[in-house]
């Protein structure tokens, strides 16, 4: 049961005292049900505690937090009055907390005087301690009004109490009637927050449920009187920014931009119209606002919740966000101002008597403003949040017509092989093929070699001949020769020709034409075209290798159709009955394993050349793709049975003086990467056949197109309903950043899988309809309001 108790002190000062003080007692709104008298003695002690409480609470929180920068706000009034130069200079929180002490139990001992005792007793026997009870304080006198009456010990045994300040000669303004289940409409100004923090403020706001708010950040007077004239009509007035009060001491006013300052008569006609269409609380987070409290409260504006001292920042924020989070959630008002005055001793620690700054200024003659929750109607109007729904879902359409659009056209096609290229370096490391062996020839390899011998090639004859000796005594299942030898083996070497010839382990590259100035290089003669492998890499328009050639038309003077590694990978699964086919579709056949020819759009390329078989290449995330050796190793006898016996061995180049290296994925950032050679590249496609049919390492594919506009759209989908759901732009922004790390992962784990899924154009309709639903939502928000 809710009660009411006003307590009218009638004519008096704190020099004098009080000697007629009359309570009334009423009952959730019925006429009076009590009504007692009594007296306060005079206290001038009391103000004069006060006072220096005031003083020292300035002094204190200016040597503590310099950077607040109060003093530019302050009262005049207080800058006048001397204080003891010890108390500037002495001044600690010590200090401070015994002068609390002081005030509460001076106020206390007034209280308890025997004068008063008639009302204090009679109070404490007719309320219950469990009854939700509003102490309105009824005076003129304004030092009276300025004690922190809520360290009366009444409000300490009666934990559902509060106290407000009231004019003494009040009236009721009859308001507009406002519909069950309609918002409230909370009109926020922003002023000059030069020093302040007022955007946690307008984040709180932002985010209340069942509630429209304009904010007018800075306004012009012609612009904030507009406001306040809005036929609609206001429940909610929340100002922040500074606050001060004029030289007369009794007229408060707020800085409503950089450069302007007003005073509550400056307004009065327009309050006034904003009252009677239903203002009923105004909320002040500034400093000085008792002042515009007195002023305000001839206007009777039914409710006012204002800061006695400057307050902090975060004493303002906290009070404001633990005030509106209980009232918004069903608490009465009064209860929901209680409990977050009570909250902010939490953090007294730091800022001492924060508890001491909200004061609640109350109408006696009005009822308390309640928070609506809004009622759905059943109507087919669209709500604010269907409409923003749907102007999502509107949106994604778009965003994504044009990206796929700008997509078709190959305008994104750079940006998403160098994603590819990110996403494929970022997975994680696998082992070594072990079935292949790498006989690299290094720079000082080649100089160990009579320059007459080689005749310009990095290995003669008589090399050769002794290497491949050396290998084919551990009986490798395969030896390719990834060096170009367009010229007969000298007749001097007869057994290395006849090797070359008649070896099925054997196998050679060449060269085809491109065009006359580059003419190609014919195979070794001594080596049968079925044993011949083409060299031919495929590079994208950046120069990188992302894709494996695996045949092709023969082309002068390369006559064979399939590639060296294609040749290498068949011969090793030859010797377990798989041999490679082409099914229906012209797809290769190797075991159950259909190796699917690229399409010119493909994933993220656009019109690319697809002739012969294509396929993307599926890296080997490893440091070194198989075990590898140089020729001064073959040579001094350094190899060993289990290196080579059923291997792969592939004989080539390393040194850079041959210019034989190519850009990868792994390459195409200059660091900690390196181009990787071509024997190396070689090896990779090997082992990509290999593990396919034998380790069942997935081959990359992509997604079919409609299953890939699906993917993208989905995306921008989500990029929508973000920017719907998140209002607040921080947490808009976190939501943003956690959305595109969850894209990349998801990404990173669907390559490993093997499909190459689009990230780029994921990645910018999201961030295009969360940007763009987002600003709808914002100017959609105040317009509707208008």
């Amino acid at each position: 049961m809710s009660k009411l108790v006003v307590l009218n002190l009638g004519r008096g000062d704190l020099r004098r005292g009080f000697p007629s003080v009359t309570v009334q007692l009423w009952e959730e709104g019925n006429p009076i049900a009590m009504q007692f008298t009594g007296s306060l003695p005079p206290a001038s002690s009391l103000w004069q505690l006060y006072r220096r409480w005031q003083l020292l609470y300035q002094l204190l929180y200016e040597a503590l937090y310099p950077s607040l920068g109060w003093r530019k706000y302050v009262n005049k009034e207080d800058e006048e009055i001397e204080i003891d130069e010890d108390d500037v200079t002495n001044i600690s929180s010590v200090d401070f907390i015994n002068l609390c002490d002081d005030l509460s139990q001076g106020i206390n001992t007034w209280l308890k005087s025997e004068a008063f005792r008639n009302i204090d007793q009679k109070l404490r026997t007719t309320l219950a301690p469990d009854e939700e009870i509003r102490v309105i304080l009824a005076t003129e006198d304004e030092e009276v009004k300025r004690l922190p009456w809520h360290l009366w010990d009444l409000f300490e045994d009666y934990q559902s109490s509060i106290v407000g300040i009231s004019a003494a000669e009040i009236e009721r303004v009859k308001p507009l009637s406002k519909k069950p289940g309609d918002k409230l409409r909370i009109l926020a100004i922003i002023g000059n927050s030069e020093g302040i923090d007022v955007q946690k403020d307008r984040a709180i706001l932002e985010q209340l449920p069942g509630a429209e708010t304009v904010f007018l950040v800075e306004p012009q007077r012609q612009e904030l009187d507009k406001w306040l004239w809005d036929k609609q009509g206001w429940d909610i007035l929340f100002f922040a920014g500074h606050g001060s009060t004029q030289t007369d001491g009794e007229t408060g006013r707020i800085h409503i931009n950089k450069t302007d300052c007003l005073t509550v008569p400056q307004l009065k006609n327009a309050l006034k119209a904003a009252i009677a269409r239903g203002l009923r609380l105004a909320i002040f987070n500034s400093c000085d606002g008792l002042s515009l409290a007195r002023n305000l409260a001839s206007l009777q504006i039914p409710q006012m919740i204002v800061m006695r001292e400057p307050v902090p920042d975060l004493v303002a924020q906290e009070f404001l966000k633990h005030f509106l989070a209980a009232f918004a959630d069903g608490e009465s008002f009064y209860l929901a101002v209680r409990e977050a005055q009570d909250r902010l001793q939490g953090l007294e620690n730091e800022f001492p008597c924060a508890s001491w700054l909200p004061v609640m200024c109350q109408n006696p003659s009005e009822a308390p403003l309640v928070w609506q929750k809004p009622i759905v109607a059943p109507k087919r109007k669209s709500s604010p949040n269907r409409r923003i729904l749907r102007i999502a879902f509107q949106v994604s359409l778009i965003v994504t017509a044009l990206i796929i659009a700008m997509r078709s056209l190959g305008i994104l096609q750079s940006s998403e092989l160098k994603s590819f290229d990110y996403v494929m370096r970022s997975r994680p490391y696998e082992a070594q093929d072990q079935r292949i062996l790498v006989v690299g020839i290094t720079e000082a390899d080649v100089r160990t070699q009579s320059a007459k011998e080689r005749g310009g090639a990095s290995l003669s004859d008589k090399t050769l001949a002794l290497v491949v000796r050396k290998l084919e005594q551990f009986e490798p299942r395969a030896i390719g020769l990834d060096i170009y030898r367009e010229n007969p083996v000298s007749a001097d070497y007869a057994s290395l020709a006849k090797t070359m010839q008649n070896s099925d382990r054997f196998f050679a590259i060449c060269k085809t034409s491109e065009d006359d100035k580059n003419p190609g290089i014919p195979p070794p003669p001594e080596v049968s075209v079925q044993r011949q492998g083409f060299s031919d890499v495929l590079t994208d328009p950046d120069g990188v290798i992302r894709r494996q050639l695996l045949a092709m038309a023969p082309a002068l003077p390369c006559l064979t159709d399939k590639s060296f590694s294609f040749r290498l990978a068949s011969r090793y699964l030859a010797d377990f009955g798989i041999i490679p086919q082409l099914n229906p579709e012209k797809n290769f056949q190797l075991g159950n394993v259909v190796f699917k020819n690229l399409e010119s759009n493909s994933g993220g390329y656009h019109g690319i050349d697809n002739l012969g078989h294509q396929v993307l290449l599926n890296w080997r995330s490893s440091p070194a793709i198989a075990p590898q050796v140089t020729l001064k190793q073959v040579l001094n006898n350094e190899l060993t049975p289990d290196l080579l016996r059923d291997r792969i061995v592939i004989i080539g180049t390393t040194a850079e003086s041959y210019h034989d290296y190519w850009s990868t994925p792994y390459s195409a950032q200059k660091m900690p990467y390196q181009p990787m050679s071509g024997i190396v590249v070689q090896a990779h496609m090997v082992s990509q056949i290999l593990s396919a049919v034998l380790d069942r390492r997935p081959l990359l594919s992509v997604l079919p197109k409609w299953g890939e506009v699906i993917w993208i759209w989905c995306w921008s989908i989500g990029g929508g309903m973000i920017a719907w759901y998140f209002r607040s732009p921080l947490h808009l922004g976190i939501a943003i950043a956690c959305g595109l790390a969850i894209l990349y992962g998801v990404c990173l784990y669907i390559l490993i899988q093997g499909i190459w899924i689009p990230l780029v154009p994921s990645a910018l309709v999201f961030l295009a309809c969360s940007v763009i639903v987002a600003v709808y939502t914002k100017n959609w928000g105040v317009e509707s309001r208008k």
